[in-house]
């Protein structure tokens, strides 16, 4: 195999002919740029020259095996090469950036300090990197349906039953016949690698003992198997869906979050590859046509580089024309750039029986706003839907998911007993669960938090959040009068509309 020279390499640096090096290896990405659902700017900026540090945090390794065909990778650098860059590699001068998520991480409390999410997400906001925290802290616009998602919970209160048995106190449930030891899942959520790059040492015990390293969503996942919860990996994520498998352990199920592509091949190829690795449900993504505006996340790129540069930029003065280009996509938008966009529910209808044409794994899907589009979800005949607004990171002023689920109790309470009913978005206390459960949702489903948690320490970190949700979840049911998840009952919650009076945090 033939190999390069960076002098060689750097001749290609245009748009008419693109060469980037990759961990090594490189690449011609000049039939691609247009393809990129990033856009073309961001390779072009990497043209000629080394890209493996912008590239690694935001893509799964397999990612040019299935994005390039094999004429399009060139071969490795030669000898002489390749030292130079994994020199240059080394000594690269830290950014201001990275140095300050460095002193942070020294500086974390210990993990017994942490008492709650709250406590867990303000430790992340120290340690990520800007980048990281702007991706996951994004939502739309000026934030108002992120901020009433949490919010729509204070209106929700309890009526406490006193007098029963409530020494024993089982919190796990089901999930589409499936054990999890509470009501909660890991929601699909990208790029988990962006928060926890460096990687974790941890054993494996088969023949004998093996050190692995997880970084990412193999965070996720080893935390997850070490407390009997159960993860959804996003059609996004920054590790292979075959990675992520290899971190869990033999019995332990994974759902499947599916964007779909708009090219039906590209889709059934996906959700083929994730049930013979073995994953066991496909959870379809409705409410993500288009990127919302995450303003934070695409405004990045341009604090990154003041911050850097220590020196504002500034409007250039210009004989008057337009600006060329915008802000860009973001991060968010680059990731779903080539998703359906077409379905509507008459095209659901044809969509669900193609997908039970091509897989015999449960469906769900993620993303119901509407009572109207709950029921039609039952008549398609899906296994369950997840009530969801992403977060907050699509529609400004979508319903916050507890209120939809409030009113599809009141208004169709058959729906229950057709599919499993879930909900994520706002969740920040074991008693939001309980409050949803109480109203009929099968489970709640967390991304943000469990991204902070396996950002700020790990696997360790994973497992904190679910023994605090556990313990908050234990102690709500046993004050309530509820000894097991069935024992919660509409009855138990009232919505109010007046406001409780919320005292800052000391």
């Amino acid at each position: 195999m033939t190999s390069w020279s960076l002098a060689q390499v750097a001749e290609h640096k245009s748009a008419d002919s693109c060469w980037v090096i990759i961990k090594n290896h490189v690449y011609d990405v000049t039939e691609f740029l247009n393809e990129h659902p990033g856009g073309s700017s961001i390779i072009l900026k990497y043209a000629g020259r080394d890209a493996t540090r912008a590239y690694e945090p935001i893509h799964p390794p397999d990612a040019l095996d299935k994005n390039l065909p094999a004429s399009k990778h060139l071969g490795p650098l030669d000898s002489n090469a390749a030292r130079i860059v994994t020199e240059a590699q080394a000594s690269r001068q830290k950014t201001k950036d990275e140095l300050r998520v460095e002193t942070a991480l020294k500086q974390r409390p210990p993990l017994n300090h942490i008492l709650n999410l709250a406590d867990m997400e303000a430790v992340a906001r120290k340690v990520l990197s800007y980048k990281a925290l702007a991706y996951y802290s994004s939502s739309s616009d000026d934030q108002t349906t992120y901020q009433e998602n949490a919010h729509a919970f204070t209106r929700f209160f309890f009526h406490a039953r006193v007098m029963r048995p409530v020494s024993r106190c089982d919190p796990s449930t089901s999930i589409l016949g499936y054990k999890s030891s509470i009501p909660v899942f890991i929601s699909g959520a990208a790029l988990a690698k962006l928060g926890h790059p460096e990687g974790q040492a941890f054993y494996i015990h088969k023949i004998q003992a093996t050190i692995m390293f997880a970084t990412g969503e193999a965070n996720l996942t080893r935390g997850a198997a070490q407390t009997n919860i159960i993860q959804m990996v996003s059609s996004n994520a920054s590790l292979s869906y075959g990675e992520i498998k290899d971190a869990a352990t033999p019995s332990q199920p994974l759902f499947f979050q599916l964007y779909k592509n708009v090219n039906d091949s590209i889709a059934e190829k996906r959700v083929r590859d994730v049930e013979k690795l073995g994953y066991k449900s496909i959870w379809l993504t409705v409410d993500a046509l288009v990127a919302g505006n995450r303003e934070k996340d695409i405004r990045a790129p341009s604090i990154l580089d003041e911050m850097e540069s220590g020196k504002p930029e500034y409007h250039p003065e210009t004989d008057g024309g337009v600006e060329s280009g915008d802000a860009g996509l973001g991060t968010a938008g680059a990731l779903i750039a080539n998703d359906d966009r077409d379905m509507t529910w008459e095209k659901v209808s044809q969509t669900i029986p193609w997908l039970r044409g091509i897989t015999k794994l449960p469906l769900v899907i993620k993303g119901i706003q509407t009572v109207e589009d709950a029921v039609l979800a039952a008549e398609a005949g899906v296994d369950g839907i997840l009530l969801s607004n992403h977060g907050g990171r699509q529609l400004e002023y979508s319903f916050p998911s507890l209120e939809v689920l409030y009113r599809l109790r009141k208004q169709r309470p058959d729906v229950f007993d057709r599919l499993e009913v879930y909900i994520d978005g706002g969740i920040e206390r074991g008693t939001d669960v309980v409050k949803a459960l109480c109203l009929g949702a099968r489970a709640v489903g967390l991304g943000r938090p469990f991204l902070y948690a396996q950002s700020a320490y790990g696997v360790p970190g994973v497992v904190k959040i679910v023994h605090l949700l556990e313990r908050e979840i234990v102690t709500a049911m046993r004050l309530l009068g509820a000894g097991s998840v069935q024992d919660l009952t509409p009855e138990m919650v009232e919505r109010v509309d007046w406001q409780p009076l919320v005292r800052p945090k000391l």
